[in-house]
């Protein structure tokens, strides 16, 4: 049975003509999914009754499990676990802020890439996520939203996972969520997060997308990257800045660095100097962020004023940056760490 979610609008309308319906047919099938947010075929309602039974019958609308769901004391974030077919754990968060609404979505159940104080890179690779289910936790919350008069502002591809190593299916759903004639999301709006895939890198630049681009750094010297981010013993920070600049020039946007800030480690005067000298003359901004603590992980958060005294130091070498606010961390809002708490991914399933 194939899964909606999975279908390309090509592909749905090659389906719908095999059955015998008239092109326009996935056109409305498409809108009212991705533009109305209908659940399923029962509440497309300018569809024939037979060819909705039909879809209902012979086409799977929706394979996440929604499971475990927490919010924070303060109201602005909402994290969802929700169960794949096969049993496995995935993540999604949605966060409030004055004039946004961000969901951040996983692209795989586990992480391979071992980054040792994020609690998915403690649990190990269990699978990579289809193109559809990447869209469902996108859709879920958009949902969720359009109930209160709202809508997603932002999406950020942060969550479970590394986003390019599983390339084909991430960009396949994103060009499914920026496609004009359906969920219709600005692509300068949707953020990708890579720990520093470097081929990958390359590749998405060659594309010449106008979604953007962050790297996930945390440390500006390759021992201290090593220790950890492991992939930075196969790509370490000279390749990583070159193919940075490469997706600069290519793609004529800015590139976005992502700092865990952890006290003592890589908060230091040491560190942002050297950061500075690795990102001379290159178009970015630099986000730091207090380290989310986890429970595999000893390592503290930075205080704020070794967060400020951070970009201090950036910007007396003409580097912007900001501090990015944290959320949810009464509920665990970092990526893994509801799915660990709940028991639910602590091991890969056969």
């Amino acid at each position: 049975m194939p899964a909606f979610y999975d279908l390309t609008r090509p592909e749905l309308e090659t389906l719908l003509t095999a059955w015998g319906e008239p092109a326009f047919r996935a056109r409305q099938v498409w809108q009212a999914v991705y533009r109305d947010l209908a659940a399923g075929p029962a509440e497309i309602s300018t569809l024939p009754k037979p060819l909705r039974e039909r879809l209902a019958a012979e086409v799977s609308f929706g394979t996440l499990a929604p499971a475990a769901a927490v919010r924070s004391s303060d109201g602005q974030t909402r994290k969802q676990l929700f169960h794949l077919p096969d049993g496995r754990a995935i993540e999604t968060v949605l966060m409030g802020y004055a004039r946004r609404r961000t969901t951040c979505i996983s692209t795989q159940a586990g992480c391979a890439m071992g980054c040792v104080f994020c609690a998915t890179g403690q649990m190990g690779f269990q699978r990579h996520l289809t193109a559809g289910e990447i869209v469902q936790q996108v859709l879920w919350f958009a949902r969720e939203l359009q109930a209160q008069e709202d809508r997603l502002t932002n999406i950020v591809v942060m969550g479970m996972g590394e986003p390019f190593h599983n390339y084909d299916a991430t960009l396949r759903a994103v060009d499914v969520l920026t496609d004009p004639e359906g969920f219709n999301f600005g692509a300068r709006r949707l953020t990708i997060s890579t720990v520093g895939l470097v081929p990958m890198i390359r590749r998405f630049a060659d594309e010449k997308r106008q979604v953007n681009l962050a790297i996930s750094l945390h440390a500006a010297t390759d021992d201290l990257r090593a220790e950890l981010l492991p992939v930075n013993r196969r790509y370490p920070l000279a390749e990583v800045f070159e193919a940075a600049r490469y997706y600069v020039a290519q793609t004529h946007r800015r590139v976005t660095f992502e700092w865990a800030l952890i006290a003592g480690r890589n908060d230091t005067p040491e560190q942002a100097r050297a950061f500075a000298g690795l990102a001379r003359g290159l178009m970015c901004h630099v986000n730091v962020i207090p380290l989310n603590p986890t429970r595999g992980y000893a390592g503290q958060a930075a205080t704020r004023e070794r967060a400020a005294a951070f970009l201090d130091i950036l910007a007396q070498h003409h580097i912007p940056g900001s501090v990015r606010v944290r959320r949810g961390i009464d509920v665990d809002a970092g990526c893994g760490q509801l799915a660990v708490r709940a028991g639910t991914a602590a091991s890969p399933l056969d």
